[in-house]
This record gives structure tokens, C-alpha cells and sequence, in this order.
């Protein structure tokens, strides 16, 4: 969006705060911002033109304590919203279909899917990004993006989504997607040493995020999970591994947890080992690992314990990755 209004500003639980860029604007600037749940919960005056709910799915239950309130406080990013605005929403999601077809007498919902077409959305087809939004047609074929899997898709649709009822012009927003890159530490391709290739997904911090990152995966994968304990429920994570996992590393606070859902699941007890930190789960996978497997760092928690955030904890496993020898 920058590219077409150089008054823009990119703020948030990205990483730059709003605060730090606030007096550098003014009525005209555009703000593109990742709004968390915990700020959400104090945010009585904040009003978006465009909002959008990716997903609820469990995550953060340490502070909102159940589903319920969670799905209360991520829903209050419309709150303040009227029939000028738009609310962008998943419609592969239950909980955000009942909540937008509830919400649509408030403000104008626009839906996007990747399992079916949706009328005034997007959706994905055959490899398309289709869309009936002002006429457009087909978008983008989802093989001129730079980024794979669905999760992705669903990602570019939202985004793009936005940016039309932005009033941003179809053609900056293909060239957005087709320059986009992965972000760092989401399924980020690292190195291949001696035909295993390393993957660095730490910004996996939640079950739902960590399914993303083994359903991506295309080789037998030893993937190490755990950390920071937020009261997650790991069993759906575990019946995503779809017979891709040929070692559960598991570390941190969260191990003894995921095990017992990963038995409880029936994976297989003896490709299950614990240790104590990142770094010597890490050692395992680099001895054990054989050619045409990927060891993948997708922990399903949050980083804080052992590191200081996700960022912190990428870099460590990117570090040491760098540093077999071929």
C-alpha cells in the first residue's frame, strides 16, 4: 500500500508500534495495523474502515481463559464499525460465519474461501484467485505468488480483499502479491545439508498455526515442538501429522503436555524424545536425520521461557543450522 500512497503506515503486534510513528501523522494517512487480542481488550474508541478476521481458533487461553471470551475480544476489532466500513472474514471458518452473518445488518462483510465460491468475496479455484468485488473476475493465479500452501492463499485473499475496499487499483495489488516474500520464521526454507532440508516455522506458537506449518511439509519430517505453556489443547495438532512425522522432538515446559496428547492420539511412543532445550532437540534431528528427510521447527507454543520471543528463538535454530558442516 506504501507504493501507492507513501503516506502509509505499517504499525502494530508486527513489531513497530504505533505509538512511534503516531505524530508523524495526520487525517490523511493510511494505518495498516495487526491488532492482538490483549490490545484489544482495552481499545474503547478504535474504528477501522477495513477489519478482518483471519481465524479463531484456540490460543491465549493463559489470559481470556476460555473460547468464549477469546472469540468476544478478537470480534471487538469491528465494534466501532458502521455501514461505510468493512469487515473482511473467512467463511471456511464456524465461528466467524455465524459471527458475520450476525454482523451483516452493521456493517459490510465481505467473505473469502478457499473450499467454495462466495458471492461479493474472494475465493480460490482451480489454482485462481477469483473475486466478484467490483467486477474484477480472476485476480491472480496463485502460482505467480512467491508463497505456497492454502493457508497462504487464504492469506493473500484477505489481504487483497482489504486492499480493494481500501480503493487500492487491482493492478498494485497483483504486483504486491507477485513481489511478496515469506515472512522470516514462518515456514522459512533455511538451508539443505547433506539432502535434509531445515525449516524454521517458530512463528508456529499456537496448535492452529503449527497445523499450517506440517501440512506444508512434503518429506518425513522431524519436527520439534514445545515450549512456553499457554493452555493449548495439542491433540488436533498431533492428527495433523497425517503420517508425515518420523520424530517427535519435543522440549520445554510444554513437553510432558504433548506427549501425553501424542499418545493419547496414538503416535507412536518410541518416535517421541524429550529433551530439555530447543538447541538439544535441535542436536537430535541434526544426528538422526537422514537425506530426503526436513527437520522442521514448528512448536505449537510460545517462545518465552527459554527465549525472549519467536524472533529470538528463529534466529537461534537459523544460527545453529548455519553451522553443520556440510
Amino acid at each position: 500500500m506504501s507504493d501507492y500512497d507513501p503516506n502509509t503506515f505499517i504499525v502494530g503486534n508486527i513489531g513497530t508500534a504505533w505509538t512511534t510513528v503516531a505524530a508523524k501523522t495526520d487525517d490523511s494517512s493510511r494505518i495498516v495495523a495487526e491488532i492482538s487480542s490483549f490490545q484489544l481488550e482495552t481499545a474503547d474508541t478504535f474504528h477501522a474502515h477495513v477489519s478482518s478476521i483471519l481465524n479463531i481458533t484456540e490460543d491465549h487461553l493463559n489470559r481470556h481463559h476460555t473460547m468464549e471470551e477469546y472469540t468476544r475480544v478478537k470480534e471487538l476489532v469491528t465494534l466501532h464499525q458502521d455501514r461505510n466500513d468493512f469487515c473482511v472474514l473467512n467463511y471456511e471458518d464456524a465461528r466467524l460465519r455465524a459471527f458475520g452473518e450476525a454482523l451483516e445488518d452493521r456493517t459490510q462483510v465481505v467473505w473469502f474461501s478457499s473450499a467454495r465460491p462466495v458471492e461479493g468475496g474472494m475465493w480460490l479455484q482451480d489454482g485462481d484467485i477469483m473475486t466478484d468485488l467490483n467486477g474484477i473476475g480472476k485476480l491472480i493465479g496463485v502460482k505467480e505468488a512467491k508463497i505456497i500452501g492454502v493457508h497462504n492463499y487464504e492469506n493473500i485473499m484477505a489481504a487483497a480483499a482489504m486492499a480493494v475496499c481500501a480503493g487500492i487499483p487491482v493492478e498494485n495489488i497483483r504486483a504486491s502479491i507477485r513481489d511478496f516474500t515469506a515472512v522470516p520464521h514462518r515456514i522459512e526454507f533455511v538451508r539443505e545439508v547433506g539432502g535434509v532440508i531445515y525449516y524454521n516455522d517458530s512463528k508456529g506458537t499456537n496448535p492452529d498455526a503449527a497445523i499450517k506449518g506440517i501440512e506444508a511439509m512434503e518429506r518425513p519430517t522431524l519436527l520439534i515442538g514445545g515450549g512456553y505453556d499457554k493452555g493449548s489443547d495439542y491433540k488436533p495438532w498431533i492428527r495433523a501429522f497425517g503420517g508425515k512425522v518420523k520424530y517427535l522432538v519435543l522440549e520445554g515446559a510444554t513437553r510432558e503436555a504433548i506427549r501425553e496428547a501424542a499418545l493419547s492420539c496414538g503416535f507412536p511412543e518410541d518416535r517421541i524424545i524429550m529433551r530439555e532445550t530447543m538447541d538439544e532437540a535441535l542436536t537430535f534431528c541434526i544426528e538422526n536425520a537422514e537425506p530426503g528427510d526436513a527437520v522442521l521447527l514448528s512448536p505449537a507454543c510460545a517462545s518465552w521461557g527459554e527465549f525472549e520471543n519467536y524472533e529470538c528463538r528463529g534466529e537461534a535454530f537459523k544460527a545453529r543450522v548455519a553451522g553443520i558442516k556440510d
